[in-house]
């Protein structure tokens, strides 16, 4: 008994060491860069410590490996902490840590990205590294099947954010044995106390009413740390450690006070905070190795999906179109979806009766629902979410992030539109198209018929970055052949004529063409473009379309005029030195409640407006 506790008191005075060592290199990075947080990484110190060294498993010299646990900085504004962490396991060296951290160039950016190897996802964005851990938690559980723990440092600032309380609600209705969140409560947001400021007892009541176990702990007392995470590797449900802290600890001149955070010490503040944690030290840490996992075997070649086939000219609602080629790509074990609890209106549905263990529901929480396609893909899987086009103007942040993130996922959104008809403004998405162009390397396709969505969504299943596919929810006369090819960044060339061209996306790609053939009894000749491919836009189908019909073109989108198909062709050929006359159809008064052919007519974005303006231009 006395070698153990002597063993025992060792290896805390070694923990006590490193917890400085991650104060230190925190404190001298950030001073070394003149901005940072310190503060907020002084307070977790002592936790990051002992989990790196007890219970955080992972090879260091292989990110990849599959049975490596996760670790996701939530709090990511603690990034000279999570970079201390990497030079203390051997990651990075300390020069490219003293002299790189938040420089021009460097991969230690001030708030983390997979540009580092170890790095899953982005934060910064407070809220969004425990909804990604859910969704990397699914995956270990329900689809890997695999031991890894998923651990998640949260702040306590951004426990008010909702984002945090729809992860920890579907953490505990999946019973996520594998996610622990350990949230540093160190009491002080940015401009002051923080909410809860340090009522544990609130914290803990909260969590557990969302089905999780709250373990209250000192944040600096190594041992109860020890025990805290111990208690959650071994736990039948999700936890979450609630660690009582003091931000800045360590350093006498700013602990436990409000106006220091995000700041970084001055040169002479902090050398002597440095010299009052004992100095600059060289410990390296050997983190407990994964547990042995079989080899993921070699995946199956990627099939052609038996894509579903349309009679041309038969009636076919978009969202069907989509169901169907989301189930005919289950056929890939990568491919999983995610539904907002809608999946009978987008169609979702029909993926989930074939893969129903590949199939997520999140309820209403879409900001969850991007999360967990985030999460999802960190394992290799190939998400698809979907929900109404307007309701993910709630995760816009998420999707933001996403692309930060390097995430290669697939969100649908359908009930886009005025077209949607009587439901009224509320359910139609009408600012998506701007939304998701403005998202950084997106993908963004609006289909017109059944075959070209079940086309582009096959593709969207090896595309990288955010992709969104836009869908309709009437049915509209199949236009194209089985077979026929649809790339990204292409269109349709469906009418030739050299007086005017008319360009749709979606539904409106079918009042374009009956405009077309009442334009031509008047002897208007009509060129018709569906411009599917939102972005990336086909330039030079625009281009030829200038050229052929001399310059007069009608956009018409079921889309607010700002930033949709209008502002996609008019920017391409925003350089172009040949005299462009548009007329930009576009709903541009709030709608209300009619028929989707009312809305369109009433919208200004019907067959006769349409008419009226090829007129116009003639």
């Amino acid at each position: 008994m006395e070698a153990e506790r002597t063993l025992r008191e060792e290896e805390l005075t070694r923990l006590g060491e490193l917890a400085a060592q991650l104060r230190v290199d925190a404190i001298r990075s950030s001073t070394r860069a003149g901005s940072g947080h310190p503060t907020s990484s002084l307070s977790a110190a002592d936790l990051l410590a002992v989990l790196i060294s007890r219970h955080l498993r992972y090879d260091w010299s292989y990110p990849g490996n599959r049975a490596n646990d996760h670790l996701i900085f939530s709090k990511g504004h603690a990034s000279p902490l999570l970079y201390a962490v990497f030079r203390a396991v051997g990651a990075i060296s300390e020069q490219e840590l003293m002299d790189t951290y938040r420089q021009s160039g460097s991969r230690l950016q001030g708030h983390p990205t997979p540009v580092l190897p170890w790095v899953d996802v982005a934060t910064g964005s407070l809220g969004q590294g425990l909804p990604v851990g859910v969704g990397i938690a699914l995956a270990g559980q329900y689809l890997d099947q695999l031991p890894y723990h998923v651990w998640v440092l949260c702040g306590d600032s951004e426990m008010a954010e909702g984002s945090i309380w729809e992860a920890l609600d579907k953490a505990g209705h999946y019973g996520l044995r594998n996610l622990t969140a350990i949230v540093d409560v160190n009491r002080l947001g940015q401009r002051g106390a923080t909410e809860l400021e340090w009522d544990l007892d609130t914290y803990r009541r909260r969590v557990e009413a969302f089905g999780c176990q709250g373990i209250v702990v000192d944040g600096h007392d190594l041992v109860a740390v020890d025990e805290a995470l111990g208690r959650a590797r071994q736990a039948t449900g999700p936890t979450v450690v609630l660690a009582r802290t003091v931000k800045g600890k360590g350093v006498p001149e700013i602990e436990n006070k409000p106006d220091w955070h995000g700041k970084a010490l001055k040169p002479d503040m902090a050398e002597r905070a440095v010299a009052a944690l004992g100095g600059v030290r060289q410990i390296r840490v050997t983190a407990p190795p994964p547990e042995p996992v079989p080899a993921a075997g070699a995946p199956a070649p990627a099939e052609p999906p038996a894509l579903p086939e349309y009679p041309k000219g038969e009636k076919v609602a978009i969202r069907n179109a989509y169901g169907d080629a989301l189930r005919a790509l289950g056929a890939r074990r990568d491919v999983v979806a995610l539904d907002g609890e809608v999946s009978d209106s987008t169609r979702a549905d029909k993926f989930g009766e074939a893969y129903p263990d590949r199939f997520f529901e999140m309820f209403i929480s879409e900001q969850q629902l991007v999360a967990a396609a985030v999460g999802l893909q960190v394992r290799g899987y190939r998400p698809f979410a979907a929900t109404f086009a307007a309701f993910l103007s709630r995760a816009y942040d998420f999707i933001r992030m996403a692309a930060i993130s390097q995430a290669d996922i697939v969100l649908a959104g359908s009930h886009a539109g005025v077209e949607i008809g009587p439901d009224g403004p509320s359910q139609m998405g009408l600012e998506d198209l701007a939304a998701m162009r403005a998202v950084q390397g997106s993908t963004v396709l609006y289909p017109s018929d059944a075959v070209s969505c079940a086309a582009l969504v096959a593709q969207l299943v090896d595309r990288e970055g955010v992709s969104y596919l836009r869908t309709t929810r009437g049915k509209y006369p199949v236009l194209y052949d089985s077979g026929d090819v649809f790339p990204v960044g292409g269109s349709k060339l469906l009418r030739d004529g050299d007086d005017v061209t008319l360009i749709g996306a979606g539904v409106t790609v079918h009042n374009c063409l009956a405009a077309a053939d009442e334009l031509a009894r008047e002897g208007i000749d009509s060129r018709v473009i569906d411009l599917y491919s939102v972005k990336p836009v086909d330039r030079q189908r625009l281009l030829d379309a200038v050229r052929a019909t001399g310059g007069r073109l009608v956009v018409v989108e079921d889309h607010y005029p700002e930033g949709g198909l209008g502002s996609a062709v008019l920017e391409s050929l925003a350089d172009l030195a040949e005299p462009v006359r548009v007329s930009h159809l576009a709903v541009r008064g709030l709608p209300g409640s009619a028929t989707p052919t009312q809305q369109m007519n009433q919208a200004g974005i019907g067959v006769d407006a349409i008419v009226r303006a090829a007129r116009a231009l003639g």
